[in-house]
């Protein structure tokens, strides 16, 4: 039976996890074994990186859209219940956007959901 040797192979999946690991403290760029691990577990942190980014930005916008309709008079929790009663189909995103682009825009928003 031919012995195989996997040198080649062994390096190049070497040089693909040291590459991943660039700009990494102390050993982690340089050691497979322990460029490895670090390559592991920022995988693990950017996965859970993107679900914490939507929850941010969520955050975000309800901050915005509280700050606003309070200026204008009205709290968030009801401002979100009447403008559902009214059928007024904006997401969160694009109410907070028009609150701090457009002001005037977002009042008008806010009385024709008080009326």
């Amino acid at each position: 039976m031919v012995r195989v040797k996997s040198g080649v192979n062994t390096r190049r999946r070497h040089k693909k996890v040291l590459k991943l690991a660039k700009g990494y403290w102390m050993t982690r760029h340089k050691q497979f074994k322990k460029a490895k691990e670090a390559v592991l577990h920022s995988g693990e942190y950017a996965f859970a990186g993107r679900k914490d980014k939507k929850r941010d930005f969520r955050r975000l916008w309800i901050t915005r859209i509280s700050a606003a309709t309070r200026s204008l008079g009205m709290i968030y929790s009801t401002f979100t219940q009447k403008i559902a009663s009214k059928k007024i189909s904006l997401d969160r995103k694009i109410l907070a956007q028009i609150a701090v682009e457009y002001p005037k825009v977002f009042e008008k928003i806010v009385e024709k959901v008080k009326v």
